[in-house]
């Protein structure tokens, strides 16, 4: 990305605004936050369905995010973004995410459409990063995400 570590990490950090430019996040709610932790609800919606999550956030400014969930429809979900200096003026990010949903039927319908959702999701953080620091002109690969989708 042509942006660097530290504003990279701002942004993802900023969860109380994710409402503004993440498809599917409807409404959020800082619980507690503090340097190097945040609790936090999340309410996803997609056409009438409408689910809230917990979790707890923990941050090392600029290095990394681990988010790991506390409470909600899933049996379990933990994401780390992770920031690197690119050697230029920019960062390497990398994003992982793991989780189960408690309901087949939700986790059926979510192991069709994970993949076009993952991405959808990462292309609004990068048109984010655009909106607030500028977009580029430089070549860039995008956001690296790996992502690990257990069945229940």
């Amino acid at each position: 990305m042509p942006y660097t570590p530290e504003q990279m990490f701002d942004l993802v950090a900023d969860v109380g605004r994710y409402e503004e430019f993440l498809p599917w996040v409807v409404a959020t709610r800082i619980r507690s936050d503090g340097e190097t932790e945040m609790v936090a609800d999340m309410v996803a919606g997609f056409k009438s369905l409408r689910e809230t999550f917990t979790s707890k956030v923990n941050k090392r400014r600029p290095e990394r995010i681990y988010v790991d969930y506390v409470d909600g429809p899933l049996k379990f979900l933990h994401n780390e973004w992770h920031f690197r200096p690119d050697g230029q003026s920019g960062c390497e990010l990398d994003f992982c995410v793991d989780f189960a949903f408690r309901n087949r039927v939700f986790e059926a319908l979510a192991g069709q459409v994970f993949d076009k959702a993952l991405r959808k999701m990462t292309g609004a953080f990068e048109a984010r990063a655009d909106d607030l620091y500028g977009a580029t002109s430089i070549s860039r690969p995008g956001i690296s995400s790996s992502s690990a989708h257990n069945a229940a």
